[in-house]
Formats: structure tokens, C-alpha cells, sequence
């Protein structure tokens, strides 16, 4: 039950019920009846709770410990993968994984954050915090996609860039801003999907494509919660009510045109399913590689760049 986050306390109740009935379950219809009714309960609640989630809880389910990560798509989505390491200037950054996958037999180069599951790859990995050479390395594979023809896959995942000194001495802000500058020129198709945190910069620095998409419990923002209650009210404390304002959900990001699209999640979350998950990402990678592959690349830059261009456009009325 240590998986559970607090507001599904009324779920783990429900499968505790269901878990004792089915131990005492006998061969009677009332006996089976009680559990068919436990498990339309368990659905019911699951549904109410996840169709309800303030801003906060979202936050919540997007850092979910088990919520699937980069390497869970790459083993789940695509048919194989094959490892690229390092910008050939600094080192090899594991906060984001890269290389040559395979998809239905369609070729393609995936990349994303990748945070890690135990506390030894948490700290390998920068817990999904990138360095500039990450971002090197990343740019470096989009170039080659470019140069093979393969459609580049962007899975982002990350609480924001890596903090300290030394990424900020080689260049943190520059590098961002470089990929985000090659990506809007980049004459292949990019399918760029937030899978659970969507972190400023950071989510940027591997975030321009032809498709932008987020998950329906994933969040894409400027900031934090914790860093936007920092600078506003001098305290992490207030994260709850940042997350209110920064409007980061997928209906909010879906409504602004931040994102294209919203991928649906398996009842109760990403995190309770894995495979169901997959199989969902896959049929939306699948059916916008056959959109994009056809169109003429001229178009396929034009549009991105609008795309791009119209993101905080507003009009003015009188009242």
C-alpha cells in the first residue's frame, strides 16, 4: 500500500475489501456477486478521483515512483533499441538516453529524460536533470537522424536543466537555447511527448517539434510548483496554490495550444499500467510518423515554425 498517494487512500481502502473477499470468497452467487460489486466500486472511485485532480495532485501523479519512464517506452513501444552515448566534447549525460529504436519495422531515434527508479540511478541519472553535455549529445543524434532520414521521438520527463555550477560554467543556457534553435530546422519529422514533468528549459532543450503532446496526467511549465511558490511567496510550502496558478494541466495546456494533443492514461494512471500505457503511446506515435512522412519538408518546417510563432498570440477587445 506504499505506492498509494494520499488522495487514493478511498482506492487502497477498496482493494484492501476487495483483497479479503476474495480470501473468504466461496462458491455462492452472493459471494461472488460481492466481489463483482467491490470491483465496480473500486473502478467507480478510481474514475470520480481521476477525472477530479487539482493541479497539486496532478503534480503528484506526474512524479509517481512507478509512473513508466523513458527506458520503460523504449523496452515496451519500440522493438529495439540501440544505445548512442556522448557529445564527443565533455562525457556521456544518463539524464537523457538516446539511440537508433525500431517501431512496427519504421526506423526512427528516440530520446528522452531519464530519472531512474532506485536511489542509485536517481543520482546517476541527476534525477532526470540534464547537463549541457546531455543536450549536446541529444542535438548531436538529432543531426544524424537528420542526415539518415529518421523521425526523431522526444520523450521529456524532467523537474527542470541541472542546476549547478559546473552545468552553468559549460554553458546550460546556451546549449538550451542552441537545440531549441536546430530543432525548429530540423529537415525531419519531430514527435515531442511530456510523459510526466514537463520542466521549463529543461523540457525545452528536447521540447520544439512538429507534434507536442502531453499526457493526461503529465504537466509542462515555465517553473515548478516549488520554484514559482519560491519566488512569489518566499516559501515551497505554498507549491499547492502555485500549481492553481500556473495552469500547467493537460486540459489547460491543450486549451492555450501549448500542446497538440493530450494522451489518454489507463484508468488510475500511467504508473497502475504500464503495457496499457504503452500501447496507447504507440498508437500516437504511429499514426503522426504516417501524418508527418507525408508531408513535403518545406511544408513540414513552415508549420513548425507557425506553430511555434503563435504560442502567447492574444487580442484585445473593449469592453
Amino acid at each position: 500500500m506504499d505506492d498509494y498517494l494520499d488522495f487514493e487512500e478511498p482506492i487502497a481502502a477498496i482493494e484492501a475489501e476487495i483483497v479479503v473477499a476474495e480470501e473468504r470468497q466461496d462458491e455462492s452467487a452472493e459471494s461472488a456477486q460481492a466481489l463483482r460489486d467491490l470491483r465496480k466500486k473500486k473502478t467507480d472511485t478510481t474514475r470520480e478521483i481521476y477525472n477530479n485532480l487539482t493541479p497539486w495532485q496532478t503534480v503528484q501523479v506526474a512524479r509517481h515512483k512507478n509512473r513508466p519512464h523513458t527506458t520503460d517506452y523504449l523496452s515496451l513501444v519500440f522493438e529495439e533499441f540501440v544505445e548512442l552515448h556522448g557529445d564527443k566534447l565533455f562525457g556521456d549525460d544518463r539524464a537523457i538516453r538516446v539511440g537508433f529504436a525500431t517501431i512496427d519495422g519504421t526506423k526512427v531515434m528516440v530520446m528522452g529524460h531519464q530519472k531512474g527508479r532506485t536511489f542509485k540511478d536517481r543520482t546517476e541519472n541527476y534525477f532526470g536533470c540534464a547537463h549541457p553535455e546531455g543536450y549536446r549529445k541529444a542535438m548531436a543524434k538529432m543531426k544524424m537522424a537528420e542526415k539518415y532520414k529518421l523521425p526523431v521521438i522526444c520523450f521529456i520527463d524532467t523537474p527542470g536543466a541541472y542546476p549547478g555550477i559546473g552545468a552553468e560554467e559549460r554553458g546550460q543556457a546556451q546549449v538550451i537555447a542552441e537545440n531549441m534553435y536546430e530543432m525548429s530546422r530540423l529537415e525531419t519529422p519531430v514527435i515531442c511527448v511530456v510523459i510526466g514533468e514537463g520542466g521549463s528549459g529543461g523540457a525545452l532543450g528536447i521540447g520544439v517539434g512538429d507534434r507536442v503532446a502531453v499526457l493526461k496526467n503529465a504537466y509542462y511549465s515555465v517553473i515548478s510548483p516549488e520554484g514559482c511558490a519560491g519566488i512569489l511567496w518566499k516559501g515551497a510550502e505554498h507549491a499547492e496554490k502555485a500549481a492553481q496558478a500556473l495552469k500547467f494541466t493537460s486540459e489547460n495546456l491543450l486549451r492555450f495550444g501549448i500542446v497538440d494533443e493530450v494522451v489518454d492514461e489507463p484508468l488510475g494512471g500511467a504508473h497502475r499500467d504500464h503495457h496499457s500505457m504503452a500501447a496507447k503511446m504507440k498508437a500516437f506515435i504511429k499514426r503522426n510518423l504516417k501524418e508527418l512522412s507525408k508531408q513535403p519538408i518545406d511544408e513540414l518546417l513552415a508549420n513548425r515554425y507557425d506553430r511555434f510563432r503563435k504560442i502567447g498570440v492574444f487580442e484585445e477587445q473593449a469592453v
